[in-house]
């Protein structure tokens, strides 16, 4: 993506009024991020779960969804702009699969730099610090993270511990909304086709009901070329 995309190609959307520019600063903006790669597995549970949070609630005019997917240093305009900003993310804590855990403020950008399991944790580390060189670093900022349990599995969806734990990482996010003003209110009916945050090709249930089967998809590797485990340097 380039930096002139325009911004319903960057997967965000505010709240139920007219639409906010996220480049320009504004004292309440609050910025929802999940990041992550839905092809790998459980690396898209920071997706999936900004999806599925903008299926359920509705918010203020100065709340931000962003599917950030692995977009890395063109996340920066929204972190600058954002007073708070809660992410969701696959975090390799060493824990049970599934496990939810919490990171606040000026602990974030050292925690996500600690242990990578991808290169869009990299990116986003340095969007972290960008905006904290440049001064613009969100007043509050909460990391919710979830223990992936696969991320080798390329083509498939969330397992289902991780999916599992999703609902609870609503929960601890709406929770922190509520408290900074976010104004959450439970939705009638899921946004249309074009409000979604998610590409609408991307979201899950078109993702896991268009995909093959891993045994026809060979998603784990094609054993034709992969080499014995004994040839293997």
């Amino acid at each position: 993506m380039s930096p002139s995309t325009p911004l319903s190609a960057c997967n965000a959307t505010g709240g139920s009024a007219a639409p906010i520019d996220p480049f320009l600063p504004d004292e309440n903006q609050i910025v929802v991020l999940g990041i992550g790669n839905v092809l790998w597995a459980d690396e898209g549970f920071g997706v999936r779960c900004v999806e599925a949070l903008q299926r359920h609630w509705d918010f203020g005019p100065h709340v931000r969804l962003v599917d950030g997917g692995t977009q890395g240093l063109y996340l920066i305009q929204h972190v600058q702009a954002a007073r708070k900003l809660l992410i969701f993310d696959a975090i390799d804590y060493g824990l049970a699969p599934g496990t939810l855990k919490l990171v606040e403020n000026d602990e974030v950008p050292r925690f996500m730099g600690a242990k990578k399991m991808s290169l869009h944790q990299t990116g986003f580390q340095e969007v972290l610090m960008l905006a904290l060189l440049t001064e613009k670093f969100p007043e509050q900022v909460l990391l919710v993270g979830c223990q992936p349990e696969e991320l080798e599995d390329y083509g498939g969806s969330l397992r289902p511990v991780v999916k599992l734990a999703m609902e609870d990482a609503l929960a601890l996010g709406v929770d922190r909304l509520r408290q900074w003003g976010a104004a959450p209110v439970p939705r009638d009916v899921p946004p249309g086709e074009g409000e979604v945050v998610t590409v609408p090709t991307l979201s899950m249930a078109a993702y896991e009901d268009g995909r093959p089967p891993a045994e026809a998809a060979c998603r784990m590797g094609d054993e034709r070329f992969l080499a014995p485990v004994t040839e293997r340097v």
